[in-house]
């Protein structure tokens, strides 16, 4: 019976000339060489009898291994300079979480409320501004900014109806929320009265907003919309309009060199914008401090009761709720109903928007959302993030008091 040779064992590198992981610091050009000397005179001790020392890009080396000499072997490799650089854990690692070095997106110009709002989420942030809502998400999906501001309700307006179609269209998490209060003021150019004014621009919720207390100054002016606030403001200094102002805030009014005709013309004071904080990845839910969580689902069902479900879900489980928003679905937004019932009767398909008072960490959430996505079509998890409770109301300098961050 004939005996069974082992199999040849692979030739082993020895372990000072193994190749280093492509993430190790690069090699000089001179150690670059070497090793691919000593790899090739190991790995081909026989052919080194009988051929000399190979060369690495046309250069000749001394054998490392092997004191034989004959015909060069060229072996082409690239230079190590032209090789990409590693990633390192640096560029994988995740942007600072409360505004060191963060870009920051918002919709608007600098002066916009939105910037101050971007200011207060993250302070000493890049804030980036955009010219749509869009864009603003684009931005943080694309890497271009770390993190969006935008805003979802004003206390006088309501919802910001565009960007909850937003929420719904791209993937970013909510991870945190800041209450801004809105202080309008009006704005001209330099040595403007205000009896010279014949109209007033700016965003059509602040012409709104301050409608009864410009009629009380007198200013039965034309009220043109604009883009936004500071926009509005940006197009009163760079076209010397000496006829219009424009209702912005007092940040506006220093960025483009206008002066405050009047402060505070808002009707309400109470008038605050609620914006929140988007992320490409979520944050971790906590239960040490008042968490919000917000929530979308949908129902293919006609009539209230799954809504009363819903609602009960929270109710026996003593959650509060703070917002419920209906939108019509953007896909289905209109079926009508079928020949058996009046033919004017139109039933509209609805995606419902809620945020609650309770962090995901804990267990009556969960339960509460495991039991509405049983009798829901559509149940999406938006964001559970930290409430903001910093005071809002503004002090006598027209300064938000406790103006800190919420993150």
């Amino acid at each position: 019976m004939m005996e069974t040779l082992p199999a040849p064992r692979p030739t082993q590198i020895p372990r000072s000339t193994a190749i280093r992981p492509p993430c190790a610091t690069p090699f000089s050009r001179a150690h670059w060489q070497t090793t691919c000397a000593a790899i090739l005179a190991t790995t081909t001790t026989t052919n080194a009898k009988a051929y000399g020392a190979p060369r690495v890009n046309g250069d000749s080396i001394k054998p490392a291994l092997s004191d034989h000499a004959a015909p060069p072997l060229d072996l082409d490799l690239l230079p190590v300079s032209n090789l990409p650089r590693p990633l390192t854990i640096t560029d994988l690692s995740p942007a600072p979480m409360h505004g060191s070095q963060l870009r920051v997106a918002y919709q608007g110009v600098p002066g916009a409320y939105s910037e101050a709002a971007a200011a207060k989420a993250y302070p000493s942030c890049d804030a980036i501004p955009c010219d749509q809502f869009e864009v603003a998400f684009q931005a943080v999906e694309l890497w271009i900014a770390d993190r969006a501001v935008l805003p979802v309700e004003n206390s006088l307006g309501g919802s910001i109806h565009r960007n909850y179609d937003l929420l719904l269209r791209h993937r970013l998490h909510i991870v945190g929320e800041v209450q801004l209060p809105v202080h309008h003021c009006l704005l001209a150019l330099p040595g403007v009265r205000r009896d010279l004014l014949t109209r007033v621009i700016s965003h059509p919720q602040a012409l709104a907003q301050c409608e009864l207390t410009l009629n009380a100054m007198g200013l039965n002016v034309a009220r043109e919309a604009f883009d936004d606030t500071a926009a509005a403001a940006e197009h009163v200094a760079a076209a010397g309009l000496r006829d219009t102002a424009a209702i912005a805030s007092s940040r506006a009014a220093e960025l483009y060199g206008l002066q405050v005709l009047a402060d505070g013309i808002q009707d309400d004071a109470g008038n605050v914008t609620r914006f929140v904080m988007l992320a490409r990845e979520p944050i971790i839910p906590r239960t040490d401090r008042p968490f919000k969580t917000s929530i979308v689902f949908a129902h293919d069902r006609e009539g209230t009761s799954v809504l009363f479900k819903v609602l009960s879900a929270f109710a026996f489980r003593d959650i509060s709720l703070t917002k419920i928003e209906s939108r019509p679905h953007r896909h289905r937004p209109i079926r009508l109903v079928d020949d058996a019932n009046v033919g004017t009767a139109k039933h509209f398909e609805y995606m419902f928007y809620i945020d609650f008072q309770a962090s995901m960490a804990e267990v009556r959430a969960q339960n509460a959302l495991s039991e509405i996505q049983e009798f829901t079509s559509f149940l999406r998890v938006l964001g559970s993030y930290p409430m903001d409770m910093t005071p809002w109301e503004y002090s006598s300098s027209g300064q938000t008091a406790g103006d800190t961050s919420s993150s």
